[in-house]
């Protein structure tokens, strides 16, 4: 059957189960939003293409499935670019079309033509620009593999506006095959076995886990494998949930601003078992001094993860869910008593705890969400202080519950994400914690939650300033506070309200608990203006260039 190729790109998607996809509409892509028209695809109209790109990405993060958005060419494509760069950092599987200029017309500088291919290259996984219609849904079919298997990454497909409207016979394969591509799933045996020697001889292991063990759906063997080895897990900003964090067991987040004890036990492990993580800076803390007694396994899809920033012992190639099935059928219990006795000692000198008085502090409204969602949400953040507490406060016991910028660190990034999570969980509640300087980059996305009827909750911890750049003005530039105080900030309430949403102001300790009660209550997005404490600070933190066990502002 002929088709145009607008009609190819639909039937391409539903081939691809895509039932939702995020964007906003231009001159060259019109054939498509023509066909989408009656497609019976969901597409969520945006009010800027930077919100589709994290809306997609937060979709992918709480679903597991390929993350779907659609710009137009010249500016809508690159005002995708910071989402496309966050998501590709985190490895999000996204598959991102653009518009294009005709073909006939591309490197003439035509209206509203950018080389995206060229520019997105550094920050994707691959792209491709479609110049044959009868090659279209093929590009599609590897798009969608790519983006979704081995290391998940975003692809980029730039269709131009003639490929849209020629006509070609419409086959869809199967199964395809491309030539290099080959990601390695199963571990090699002869080095697992190498592994559990050196963990049943191991005397002060530690499990290291990232976002891979999320990415795999490892979490179930990861638990297998503590409960038979009782080896203690900290978990990468990214990798928060994929290990219950009420579990005994669980050391929670390591690195800058990391729980002491996580910090501590990986300085002075004898083992580290580092699984779908790539030993970040913000981890590692100054490198030559990055856990001086260790021996190193590293397990990572990635082979080019693997030793690029840490040099490590013993190698793993492979998939996290598989190496970990392997580790489960060869491994020994260690013994590690003495272990034990000495992280509950550190446990208990070096808790996450915050001044406990009157005052509304960013911690509590954290605590409170955590209480009255019994643990049980999905969230989401901007990036700074916000982000810090709700990755220290709030206890994740499964994984996909938190959905967070990690590797770009994006500011804007956690409230069209929130809506991207909360249209693929739709049963889920869903909180966007942010700060009163991230929320304001993305905020025009709040006509896109009220148009969408997206119950999506914002918790704005409000203390006038960008709080972690004042944060580090404050601890290493004798308070210099240059251009980090937030003068004539809006009415929260009332920008609320403009949009159709609902807006609360919350100003005292007491009635926190209520109003986030309330807020669940309402079937609409709510944004909470929570006034905190202007200078609270996210305690513990390690300087930069210092290593992980030199912490300051540890309240004991």
């Amino acid at each position: 059957m002929k088709m145009t190729g607008a009609k190819i790109f639909i039937e391409a998607l539903k081939k691809e189960g895509v039932e939702i996809m995020f964007g906003y509409p231009g001159g060259v892509v019109l054939p498509i939003f023509d066909a989408l028209y009656d497609s019976g695809i969901n597409f969520i109209l945006t009010r800027h293409e930077q919100g589709a790109a994290h809306a997609a990405d937060g979709y992918a993060r709480a679903t597991g499935k390929v993350g779907v958005c659609l710009a137009t060419s010249g500016p809508g494509a690159t005002n995708l670019v910071t989402g496309l760069a966050t998501a590709n950092m985190d490895s999000v599987p996204i598959v991102a079309f653009t518009g294009q200029v005709r073909t006939s017309l591309i490197g003439n500088d035509a209206f509203q033509e950018v080389d995206i291919s060229g520019i997105t290259r550094p920050i994707s996984k691959h792209n491709y620009l479609v110049k044959d219609i009868n090659k279209l849904a093929t590009v599609i079919k590897n798009a969608f593999h790519i983006a979704s298997t081995g290391r998940p990454g975003v692809v980029v497909v730039d269709i131009p506006v003639d490929i849209q409207i020629q006509e070609a016979d419409f086959y869809y394969p199967e199964s395809i095959e491309i030539r290099g591509y080959k990601p390695t799933y199963n571990a090699h045996i002869g080095q697992i076995k190498r592994a559990c020697k050196l963990i049943a001889a191991s005397k002060k292991p530690v499990l290291y886990v990232g976002g891979g063990v999320i990415i795999s759906n490892a979490s179930g063997e990861l638990i297998e494998f503590v409960k038979k080895t009782e080896i203690p897990v900290t978990m990468t900003l990214m990798g928060l949930g994929a290990f219950p964090g009420t579990d005994k067991f669980s050391l929670g987040m390591l690195g800058m601003h990391g729980t002491a004890y996580a910090n501590h036990a990986i300085h002075e492990s004898d083992l580290i078992i580092a699984i779908g993580a790539r030993f970040d800076d913000r981890v590692t803390g100054k490198i030559e001094e990055f856990a001086p007694h260790a021996k190193i396994i590293h397990i990572d899809i990635d082979p080019c993860a693997i030793s690029k920033n840490v040099e490590v012992d013993i190698p793993i190639v492979g998939d996290a869910k598989c190496a970990l099935r392997d580790l489960l059928k060869n491994v020994e219990k260690p013994d590690i008593s003495g272990w034990h006795k000495q992280i509950e000692v550190w446990k208990k000198k070096y808790p996450l705890t915050y001044k406990d008085d009157s005052k509304l502090r960013p911690q509590y409204v954290v605590e409170e969400i955590y209480n009255v969602t019994k643990g049980n949400a999905i969230i989401t953040t901007e990036v700074g202080q916000n982000q810090m507490w709700a990755a220290q406060f709030y206890k994740y016991d499964k994984p996909r519950q938190f959905i967070s910028s990690g590797g770009l660190g994006t500011m804007g990034y956690g409230f069209p994400a929130a809506i991207g999570a909360q249209m693929g969980c739709p049963k889920k509640h869903v909180f966007d914690i942010a700060g009163d300087g991230s929320i304001q980059m993305n905020i025009q996305e709040l006509t896109t939650a009220v148009a969408n009827k997206v119950p999506v909750k914002v918790a704005i911890l409000n203390n006038g300033c960008l709080g972690m750049v004042r944060q580090w003005q404050e601890l290493f530039y004798k308070k210099r506070y240059s251009y980090t105080i937030l003068e004539a900030c809006p009415d929260f309430v009332k920008l609320a309200e403009a949009y159709g949403a609902v807006g609360m102001r919350i100003t005292k300790k007491k009635d926190v608990r209520k109003a986030i009660k309330d807020a669940l209550k309402i079937k609409r997005p709510v944004m909470m203006d929570f006034r905190v404490e202007p200078e609270e600070n996210v305690f513990p933190m390690v300087p930069a260039g210092q290593a992980i066990n030199k912490m300051i502002g540890v309240l004991a």
